[in-house]
């Protein structure tokens, strides 16, 4: 019996699945059921009923006690009902935990959730293995005595290291202590992360499980990398597995975790990782041969790939550049190459953290594991300002004046922007009284807000110190050197080159770090890499110098690695008046030839030519789409309607199909589209935009002549969006494809309701949706009006029986527009031969009507495609 989970699941199937969970012992599938635990609670929290269906259908609960799960899910949320269910099972005997995978098996003909595929496929092809690897990450290996004494003084030192991942921002780190652990999204084995993100692809994946078995390659994973935007949490999150390497939480299958930074590593130039090790780690210097002697029990980290000063090279033909030795001298990025690709030191894992555009120009097929952290859901943001603000009156108040802003609101998915927002409200909220200013529209006035109330709180501070406006000109051109440089640490002799001292403003936005090894130093760094692009970009407009804007301008342009890409919408940002004035009331004027020159450079940005067609008429790749993504970002940041204006025609086409994009990315794409009076198409498709993202776009959708939305994941609640739309007074909307979402009855009504106010659309696609008759019955209403301007309709693939035909049939027959009707892949059979007979013959502009992937009998097919004689220019497609 196979249990390949590419064709349907059969009942004799499930009968060998429970037979193989038969051969664990009790102890033994507790043991597994446990370990998948979090799995268990995540995917049931995602649709309860069904779980709760099969569960009954299988009789491994009542319906009294379904019930009670689904009242619970009412009154509280999913979460709290999944974890519930999940207790009471696991809490029972061992049929009650075999009854539930059981219906996990049974579940994957209906349910492609892949957390649900991952532990159903690992349990099967690597059960006996995952036993062993669960007690193997709880007790580590028998070490011998004398390493086992180096051993413990590595993890001690790794321990202080990283006890508090948040030493920089004592604020934040106090305010995100009780959070929600990391969301990552993961890909399969050479899957790159920026590819055509699908839904059903994506796979949620808990800090502990990185290096968790991989049920599309079936082995575990030996490279993973992190990837997330910056301020996400990536530094923090590999603190933080380190730590709970050290402390024995997790991952003690690595005897040795070796943990680096890029942005230290920058200035090593030719090395070997031997020296590497021991001038980060001098304690292991004596063992160190014999720790490298079992490369499966090592792990190295290197964090922060977007901060190195050299690419990584992962390609062919740099092959024999690789290390094969432990002391062979390369460069950095060489020694990662060799360890990835494993000439060096074959059989170890490692992990890697990058900002996204990095992996835009990397081979990640070599990965085999390629997440993304996802940030913060809404909840996660409520906790978080109640720990930041520490009063639940106060944090409310703060919470209820963030979310009056879509974008700041937005922004705060990412904790270091969370953490900013609430540094620049705290005086608004504990301090003062009345209404606090305008909120931030944008990122630069986010952080304009957070560098106001820096200055404006360390004021006496400052007073006592030489003229501020200096001071912000001497730590913004360190910042703009090291944003050109790569270089993200530096040590005195930085600072003393740029005139920088020692001063409570200094403190206020760099820290002092103890970089590691034989001989320690003191070593500075900007508090985030995202503060330092901000004094870059504000250094040029506080002291415009030809030479040095003309180069950051030239790096901008040619910003093929994306590493200017959060310090050009800084320098676009600062352009807009309004959001520089705060600080001009501090620092003084901005630069007007810095405003011209970036206000220039910004319109004679062409986004058409990143979504055009390439040389062979093909349209351009994922990482020109997130090119003119960025560009949008750039008009948005500098906030200047007219500007925007000008760069969009009102033939506009903007295609960005495939590309992944987040809520805040719909902010930007509604304020461009704000900006313009009509854009003749926007396609969205499989942008898994979901339905937050609609919202974010709904007040401009109606500006949109065709309009695309497939496969982006969309439910019934999606369609208030999309109503507004069509019964908008100025409504543009002429094509509008819904198809490939997950629409169902319910919002078929309010979708009809629309459709009979709205004169401008006349093609609609609704096909591989969940319908059914039900839901077409709603719609006919609309379709069946004289005053329809439908000309083509697209129902394919949405479970409609032979009941929807009559309805077709006397709907259709009202209706003078309808020229082409496609209801191919429903389940029609011959029982309605003569009604599709009627519904063809007394539709009366009705000449295209296809049918294939139906139910009919080759009979009924040949009869049915006679008609076309009965009327001229009919085609009847089978």
């Amino acid at each position: 019996m196979s249990f390949d989970n590419r064709g349907p699941v059969t009942e004799a199937d499930v009968e060998a699945f429970v037979q193989h969970l038969r051969n664990f012992s009790s102890g033994q599938l507790l043991r597994l059921s446990e370990h998948f635990r979090p799995e268990f609670i995540y995917v049931i929290e995602n649709d309860i009923p069904m779980v709760l269906q099969e569960l009954t259908t299988r009789r491994v609960i009542d319906y009294q006690k379904a019930q009670i799960y689904v009242d619970l899910e009412k009154r509280q949320d999913s979460t709290k009902a999944a974890e519930t269910l999940v207790n009471d099972i696991l809490a029972e005997r061992q049929d009650a935990a075999l009854g539930l995978w059981t219906c996990f098996f049974a579940l994957r003909n209906r349910w492609a959730h892949p957390n649900l595929q991952g532990m159903v496929e690992e349990i099967i092809h690597n059960g006996d293995a995952l036993l062993e690897e669960i007690l193997l990450n709880e007790s580590g290996y028998n070490l011998d005595q004398d390493i086992k004494v180096c051993w413990d003084e590595h993890k001690s030192i790794l321990r202080e290291q990283n006890q508090d991942t948040e030493r920089k921002r004592p604020i934040e780190a106090q305010a995100q202590r009780n959070t929600r652990p990391w969301r990552l999204l993961g890909r399969a084995e050479r899957v790159s992360l920026h590819a055509t993100k699908r839904q059903a692809e994506l796979e949620r994946i808990t800090l502990d499980r990185l290096f968790r078995w991989c049920f599309r390659s079936r082995h575990l994973p030996q490279s993973v990398m992190v990837s997330g935007v910056a301020g996400v949490g990536k530094t923090t999150l590999v603190q933080k597995f380190v730590f709970d390497w050290a402390t024995g939480r997790h991952h003690q299958k690595f005897a040795f975790v070796f943990f680096f930074k890029f942005r230290e590593l920058n200035d090593l130039g030719r090395t070997s990782l031997e020296r590497l090790i021991q001038q980060e780690y001098p304690q292991l210097s004596d063992k160190l041969p014999r720790i490298l002697r079992e490369p499966k029990k090592l792990l190295f980290i290197f964090d922060g790939l977007d901060e190195s000063n050299s690419d990584l090279d992962l390609s062919r033909n740099r092959s024999q550049e690789l290390c094969s030795q432990a002391g062979d001298v390369k460069p950095v990025t060489m020694i990662v190459a060799s360890l990835l690709k494993h000439t060096l030191l074959e059989g170890c894992s490692v992990l890697l953290t990058s900002r996204p555009n990095k992996l835009l120009y990397l081979e990640t097929g070599i990965l085999h594991r390629v997440v993304n952290i996802v940030g913060f859901l809404s909840r996660e943001r409520e906790r978080y300002f109640h720990n930041f603000f520490g009063d639940d009156v106060v944090a409310n108040k703060a919470l209820a004046y963030v979310r009056d802003s879509q974008v700041l609101y937005t922004l705060c998915y990412n904790p270091s922007y969370c953490w900013i927002t609430c540094t620049a409200l705290q005086p608004c909220f504990t301090f003062k009284t009345g209404r606090p200013e305008p909120l931030p529209r944008t990122m630069t006035q986010l952080f304009v807000s957070y560098l106001k109330h820096m200055l404006t709180y360390h004021s006496r501070q400052f007073s006592t110190s030489p003229d501020v406006r200096e001071m912000m000109i001497k730590l913004g051109q360190l910042a703009d050197y090291g944003l050109h440089n790569r270089t993200f640490v530096f040590d005195q002799n930085f600072l003393d080159a740029f005139n920088v001292d020692r001063s409570p403003f200094f403190t206020a936005f760099l820290v002092e770090n103890i970089r590691g090894g034989g001989s320690a130093s003191v070593v500075y760094s900007f508090v985030h890499l995202t503060v330092q692009e901000f004094f870059a970009a504000i250094s040029h407009y506080l002291n415009f110098q030809e030479q040095n804007f003309n180069d950051a301008m030239s790096a901008a342009l040619n910003n093929h690695g994306g590493e200017y890409e959060i310090f050009s919408r800084f320098l676009c940002g600062l352009s807009h008046h309004a959001t520089r004035a705060p600080l001009e009331a501090l620092l003084g004027k901005f630069s007007e030839v810095t405003t011209k020159r970036v206000i220039e450079w910004l319109a004679n940005t062409d986004w058409k030519f990143f979504l055009s067609m390439d040389a062979g008429g093909r349209r351009k790749g994922t990482e020109n789409k997130r090119k003119a993504v960025n560009v949008f970002h750039l008009l948005f940041e500098a906030h200047n309607s007219l500007l925007t204006r000008q760069a969009f025609a009102e033939t506009a086409h903007v295609d960005f199909s495939e590309l992944f994009l987040m809520p805040v990315d719909c902010i930007i794409l509604a304020y461009v589209l704000g900006c313009c009076r009509q854009i003749a198409c926007l396609n969205l498709d499989s942008c898994l935009i979901q339905v937050e993202g609609l919202h974010r776009l709904g007040p401009q959708l109606h500006k949109i002549r065709e309009l695309s939305l497939r496969n982006n994941d969309l439910k019934d609640a999606a369609v208030k969006d999309i109503v507004c739309a069509l019964k908008h007074s100025d409504c543009k909307l002429e094509i509008l494809s819904l198809a490939k979402n997950a629409f169902t009855e319910p919002c078929c009504e309010d979708l009809s309701l629309a459709l009979l106010e709205n004169r401008t659309l006349w093609r609609l696609d609704l096909s591989k949706n969940k319908l059914q008759d039900q839901g077409l019955s709603y719609l006919l209403k609309a379709f069946g009006n004289p005053e329809c301007e439908i000309r083509e309709l697209v129902i394919q693939e949405n479970s409609l029986s032979d009941a929807s035909c009559e309805n077709l049939c006397s709907a259709l027959a009202r209706n003078t527009s309808l020229q082409m009707l496609n209801l191919n892949g429903n389940y029609f059979t011959d029982r309605c031969h003569e009604k599709m007979c009627d519904l063809i013959l007394n539709s009366p502009a009705l000449n295209d009507i296809r049918l294939s992937l139906n139910q009919f009998s080759s009979e009924t097919e040949e009869h049915l495609k006679q008609l076309e004689n009965v009327r001229e220019g009919l085609k009847i497609h089978f």
